[in-house]
């Protein structure tokens, strides 16, 4: 009893997650050739935007990080400047 663990993660068989390759998904900013994300590009600047009008996560939209840091300086800037909203209903 004192050796044996009560969780079932250690179970013989792997999760299936280590099995299944990982996809690596293409960062638009570099497949589309853009090396300065302008702020007043708000057509590119909308598609990283969710319904709300919040600036969706690296994790979801699949940028890097570089790209994601000044996507989101372009957004703010053009949220300053009126071109996009802060929120949207």
């Amino acid at each position: 009893m004192r050796g044996e663990s009560k969780c079932k993660r250690n179970s013989l068989q792997p999760p299936t997650s280590y099995l299944q390759p990982k996809l690596m998904k293409q960062d638009f900013f570099t497949a589309n050739n853009i090396k300065y994300i302008d702020y007043k590009d708000t057509e590119i600047l909308k598609k990283f935007l969710n319904p709300n009008g919040r600036i969706m996560s690296r994790r979801r939209t699949g940028v890097t990080a570089k790209s994601q840091r000044g996507l989101s300086e372009a957004i703010k800037r053009a949220r300053f400047m009126g071109l996009l909203p802060y929120i949207a209903r």
